[in-house]
């Protein structure tokens, strides 16, 4: 294989990162993988992990800070972008430069950066038009082209600029989608391979209900592209297919895709399926159906990947300008696992790193934790997690609340909050029960109550379990009293829907019901899985 270094070595593969990370496209430039995900509303965005084997990540860099700063991007009074924000995202290295082009949903704007590195940094423009789920390619004759929608797929010709379409430049429609799915055609991954042009997409016919992967292929532009669904595959897993990625290339020609699998409250976990090809098209594993086990190429196998998720002290600095450092700590200083759930207002973030303390002030009035800015988060993992976290409430207001919280459209929370001058511990919880996939917004009605207990002084170890396996989907809340850990409230069951729209997050939060002003301070976060 022409690397000493490199080995094949069977490995029990699936699911990978164990996490909420949808909608994966993925690239090889050298020996290093690079798969960029959905972020949606959480900032920094548009995250790109790296790899040396398609199994194991970490993380590489995040493309932007701050999107457009609207007012519901900084979650200005009751505005937010929860379930819109990026979407989808194509990724392309091309003549030096990566690319990285998609959607926002709140703003309806087609985004484009590009970069020389993958560390950046990166620089924005937007393409003139709405590409949703789009895919771009560069052809061998120069010539650039996205392929988008839902439905109706369509094929456009860029400038060369790539600012919008190209004036006279192809534009057509490739793919109409029958009335008989759920899901139709969307999501693409657009590539040239041998001469053909290929085409994924995920889908979902109703005739098996399930998440499917498609591929079309043509053997030119202007030609009709044939084909249909090419995976249909759940793993065994409640009959959640696994759809919507792209394809990568080993240095040793051989192939692979990364989709994801629906997996419940925790969202969408990337799925890595080896790929052959038979009479021009792809076969996805073992005719159509993936195998746990298969071969692995290792383009580095002594190296030490970093968690994706992970305890804080919160004692680093911003002392160490080496490139590693800023990989670990690219979140506006603080480690690279952790994202505000919009755009934060840092004025109101304050971190001692010599006392290993985070503060936290509010600067408005919310009616529950959806509307709570600077919530610090990390993704939940897979089948089962646990956070900790001290909460010193000696300067909150009265009707604040500050603590850990399991964040999602179906909430739940222990917190400290401050009554009549007292202070108590409470968990709190909000249902999203009208048994829709699709959510229910309510944004402004308080959360449940379920348990309250008056406070012994003013600082409180709080910690939250997460239960996933077989899609528990359950949370509960503790406080600790003394070395005595004690649960607090009911079991709360979480659930993923479009509202949202993303895999429930560890959070922790501040927020103010009557005052502004208040602040509470976090030490030692703790991570377990």
């Amino acid at each position: 294989m022409g690397d000493e270094k490199r080995t094949s070595r069977p490995l029990g593969i699936n699911p990978l990162t164990r996490m909420d990370y949808p909608d994966p496209d993925v690239i090889r430039v050298g020996d290093t993988y690079y798969m960029v995900s959905t972020t949606m509303y959480f900032m920094p965005g548009c995250e790109i992990l790296r790899s040396y084997d398609l199994v194991r990540w970490e993380h590489a860099a995040y493309v932007y800070d701050r999107l457009d700063s609207t007012p519901a991007q900084r979650m200005e009074g009751a505005e937010n972008i929860y379930g819109q924000g990026m979407w989808a995202a194509s990724l392309r290295y091309h003549n030096g430069t990566f690319y990285i082009c998609f959607v926002a949903n709140d703003t309806h704007k087609t985004y484009l950066y590009r970069s020389q590195t993958i560390e950046g940094p990166w620089e924005k423009s937007e393409i003139e038009g709405f590409y949703h789920d789009n895919s771009i390619l560069f052809d061998d004759d120069g010539r650039v082209y996205i392929v988008y929608g839902n439905r109706e797929i369509y094929l456009t010709e860029l400038r060369e600029d790539l600012s919008g379409a190209k004036p006279g430049g192809l534009h057509r429609r490739i793919l109409t989608d029958r009335d008989d799915a759920y899901l139709g055609y969307e999501g693409a991954h657009f590539y040239k391979i041998d001469g053909r042009y290929y085409i994924f997409f995920i889908h979902m016919p109703k005739a098996t209900g399930k998440r499917t992967e498609a591929c079309f292929s043509a053997t030119s532009l202007d030609g009709e592209f044939t084909g249909g669904d090419v995976f249909d595959d759940d793993r065994g897993f409640f009959r959640s297919g696994c759809a919507q990625g792209g394809i990568v290339q080993t240095p040793a020609g051989a192939w692979y895709s990364i989709v994801f699998q629906d997996s419940g409250a925790i969202g969408r976990i990337p799925i890595l399926v080896p790929v052959t090809w038979k009479d021009g098209m792809p076969v996805f594993g073992e005719n159509g159906t993936l195998t746990e086990e298969f071969p692995i190429e290792d383009l580095k196998p002594d190296h030490v990947y970093d968690e994706l998720v992970g305890s804080d002290d919160f004692k680093a600095t911003a002392d160490d300008a080496s490139a590693d450092y800023k990989r670990r700590y690219d979140s506006f200083g603080f480690k690279s696992c952790w994202q505000f759930n919009h755009e934060p207002e840092l004025e109101l973030v304050k971190r001692d790193g010599a006392a290993g303390t985070l503060t936290v002030t509010t600067d408005k009035l919310a009616k529950n934790l959806v509307q709570a800015k600077n919530v610090l988060t990390q993704r939940t993992t897979y089948p089962s997690c646990a956070a900790e976290i001290t909460v010193d409430g000696s300067l909150l207001k009265e009707g604040d609340y500050a603590g850990l919280c399991l964040l999602e459209s179906s909430y739940a929370f222990a917190a400290i909050t401050r009554r009549d001058g007292e202070l108590y511990v409470v968990m709190q919880n909000r249902v999203i029960d009208n048994g829709s996939f699709w959510g229910e917004r309510k944004d402004n009605e308080p959360g449940t109550e379920q348990a309250c207990v008056k406070l012994n002084g003013e600082v409180v170890r709080l910690r939250a379990e997460a239960e996933f396996e077989n899609k528990a989907d359950t949370a509960r809340l503790y406080y600790y009293d003394g070395n005595e850990k004690r649960l607090i409230g009911s079991d709360c069951k979480l659930v993923f829907k479009l509202d949202h729209f993303t895999g429930v997050r560890f959070g922790l939060f501040v927020f103010g019901t009557k005052e502004i002003g208040g602040s509470a301070t976090f030490s030692e976060f703790t991570y377990e899985k």
